[in-house]
């Protein structure tokens, strides 16, 4: 299985600690953030990977060197002239999974793959999430928990995704649903959780013109054009954002840890 780690942002909400290297290589309980989600990663079965550098890129590069690229095929996408967002940098690493599949001189690899941000700590069921995928033939599969977030997706009942909600404070939260939507039913705000499984049928289909967006915008607008962008909620599982030192510093001192 193949996967996408993105990491390329300049990690300034982590700074100091990324003024000097990229935040995939900021630390976590002495590993850095690279290392836990290449190795969670492996724990599921993955076994190819590529990664977006910008900061410190080179520092990345050697690391992974160091380390024997941790016994995986790992190819680097480097967006060196301009930060492409998450659609720009997925769209940008997409020969990566329309590679032919081994053995085969014509078929193109329609295997799933994962897109995974190198700043999120969870131990979500991956394999279930895989699972939902394949059996909702989704288009793309984006993991989900209820909890606070400045930013929340709707769902329609269908788990469908059926537009987004930004939460200005606790009393002003302003909801723009998709106009297609035909849902009677309220929509439900989830915050997304960073991690997405994704079919490859969905790389053509980045149309966006700008070299940089947000995959977020790509999936709404699919969506509105009734492409199966679902949610995988996982509400027990645990999870952390680690975009700030403090988030770090308590992450060290979860149990999951």
């Amino acid at each position: 299985m193949k996967a996408m780690i993105l990491a390329a942002g300049l990690g300034t909400r982590l700074r100091p600690l990324t003024n000097d290297r990229p935040k995939a290589l900021v630390e976590l309980n002495g590993r850095t953030l690279l290392e836990i989600t290449l190795t969670r990663l492996q724990s599921f079965g993955v076994t190819e990977a590529i990664i977006n550098v910008h900061h410190h890129a080179q520092m990345v590069v050697d690391y992974l060197h160091s380390k024997n690229n941790f016994n995986m095929r790992l190819e680097i996408s480097r967006e060196d002239d301009q930060l492409l967002d998450t659609g720009g940098g997925l769209k940008k690493a997409a020969w990566f999974f329309q590679e032919k599949s081994p053995g085969s001189s014509s078929r193109i690899n329609d295997d799933p793959f994962v897109l995974h941000n190198v700043d999120v700590l969870s131990n979500i069921d991956l394999a279930g999430m895989l699972q939902f995928h394949k059996e909702n033939q989704a288009l793309a599969t984006l993991a989900v928990q209820p909890r606070p977030s400045s930013r929340q997706l709707l769902f329609n009942d269908q788990l469908q995704l059926s537009g987004r909600a930004e939460v200005h404070s606790p009393l002003a939260t302003s909801h723009s649903p998709l106009p297609q939507s035909k849902n009677t039913s309220p929509l439900l705000p989830l915050a997304f959780s960073g991690i997405h499984i994704l079919s490859p049928r969905i790389l053509p289909m980045l149309t966006e013109s700008a070299p940089a967006f947000s995959i977020i915008d790509a999936y709404l607008r699919l969506s509105s054009h009734g492409e199966k962008i679902l949610a995988f909620r996982h509400d027990s599982s645990y999870w952390r954002d680690l975009g700030k030192p403090a988030d770090l510093a308590q992450a060290a001192l979860d149990p999951q840890q």
